[in-house]
């Protein structure tokens, strides 16, 4: 890093002699003078290599775009009539004096200082690290660390305390098909990835944190769309003693602090946020998902809403009973006595809430049971046997035996986020390595075949 100026600095060095490394944005040979754009990750500067360089000349006669360059020159102020006030560094030039050459490149398969809206998804992903040297993706993915990184901090402020939780786990009952990785050690069984931290985040509280967050890496194996990635990230919260206005009180503060800091230029529709019941959705807008924009085709507007009111159950595709979130929500304490009668069961209301943004669920949360026989009931009623709790619950169980307190949480989908805060079409413009919309990797053909070794550790066969 010696003796490097970063692009960004380059006005603070005018009259200096300076060195700067990255790429060749664009070259424009004019002759007796040949012009460049350089890059680096800070921004972008233009470099000339006048007459007099004879030596930088001959190099900067070879050079190509996007081939990787060490550059030392002077820093000189453009004259007036050349400034472009609107452009970064538009009021200083590079003098290059010499130029080395750290490493050629082939020409890209596309042009990548364009939008990439032209190009074909498949292309795109394949070369993902060339795709990525595109401005506005450049911008997207250093925006999502911007906002990660106020969510952080957001939590840190207010005494949460970030836990990692494990990737290799037991299955949950998210309503999701989880990816299964076998177990070599002990040949038949086999790992689930998360569909969420949600057990480990409410076992947590018992353990006494009271408040848990983390940036949390999910799996689902569910079909896919233009807002769903089977691996997504997401900020997972817990609290302790709190209710569900507690949940929805922190939450929304939250989110309107990070409009006001990151986005100014954007306008929330309504605050406080509207809260509709999800009968009200429903019957009004046909969606538990509404968008409430005033004009919809403003892309600075942010309708936020609550969505309360969720049912607790719902009939499966088979007509038998199943949790509409997922049984570890608890009852709304209106609706206790009729769901400890057996009564109305579809018109029991959970302590659930979403929160919804231009049409687009954000997360969903709840108020959790933290008692081991009102979740046995729970889990009676779904038609989970006895045996099977065991199997699959057992230490959640065993958990609230030994003190734990009311709690609940919330998990904002960060990719949504970023995707809507940047209007973009697609979540697959703001993760960095995205799987296309078929789950695939193009960049590392994966998923892939196990190879016949790898299959027999594992005590695997595949049908032909």
């Amino acid at each position: 890093m010696q003796n490097r100026t970063y692009i960004k600095d380059l006005s603070e060095k005018v009259g200096q002699e300076v060195t700067i490394k990255g790429w060749v944005d664009i070259r424009r040979d004019q002759g007796k003078m040949i012009f460049f754009d350089f890059r680096d990750m800070s921004g972008y500067v233009q470099g000339v290599i006048l007459p007099n360089a004879k030596e930088a000349h001959a190099v900067g006669e070879k050079v190509r775009s996007e081939w990787v360059v060490e550059v030392t020159g002077k820093v000189n102020q453009r004259p007036e009539r050349n400034i472009q006030k609107d452009k970064q560094n538009g009021s200083i030039e590079l003098e290059i004096l010499g130029i080395t050459v750290l490493n050629e490149a082939e020409t890209p398969p596309f042009d990548v200082r364009g939008e990439g809206s032209e190009i074909g998804e498949e292309v795109r992903l394949k070369y993902r690290y060339l795709d990525l040297r595109r401005p506005r993706l450049q911008k997207n993915i250093r925006t999502r660390d911007k906002i990660i990184t106020f969510f952080r901090e957001y939590m840190h402020r207010h005494d949460f305390v970030e836990i990692e939780t494990p990737i290799l786990m037991k299955g949950t009952p998210e309503g999701s098909r989880e990816y299964i990785v076998p177990s070599r050690i002990e040949k038949g069984k086999f790992y689930a990835l998360p569909q969420s931290p949600q057990q480990f985040k409410q076992l947590s509280m018992v353990a006494g944190f009271e408040r848990y967050f983390q940036i949390a890496r999910c799996m689902r194996d569910e079909d896919l769309r233009g807002d769903r990635q089977p691996e997504f990230t997401q900020l997972d919260y817990e609290m302790s003693f709190v209710n569900q206005e507690d949940v929805l009180s922190f939450t929304e503060p939250m989110f309107i602090e990070l409009v006001q800091k990151l986005f100014p230029e954007k306008k929330i529709t309504t605050v406080p946020f509207p809260r509709l019941t999800y009968k009200e959705c429903i019957e009004k807008h046909g969606s538990d998902k509404p968008d409430l924009r005033v004009d919809k085709t403003n892309p600075n507007e942010l309708a936020f809403a609550w969505i309360v009111d969720f049912p607790m159950f719902e009939k499966n595709d088979e007509g038998e009973i199943q949790a509409a979130h997922h049984p570890f929500c608890s009852i709304n304490d209106a609706d206790v006595e009729k769901f400890m009668k057996g009564e109305d069961m579809f018109n029991i209301r959970a302590n659930s809430y979403d929160l919804v943004l231009n049409g687009y669920e954000l997360s969903s949360g709840s108020i959790r049971i933290h008692k081991s026989d009102m979740q046995k009931k729970v889990f009676e009623l779904l038609k989970i046997s006895e045996d099977e709790q065991q199997k699959k619950f057992a230490h959640m169980l065993e958990a609230f035996k030994y003190g734990a307190p009311p709690h609940g949480g919330f998990a904002p989908g960060i990719d949504r986020i970023v995707m809507l805060l940047m209007g973009e079409p697609n979540i697959r413009e703001v993760i960095a390595y995205p799987k296309t919309g078929e789950g695939r990797d193009l960049m590392m053909s994966a998923p892939s075949e196990a190879n016949p070794k790898q299959l027999k550790e594992l005590g695997i066969k595949l049908d032909k």
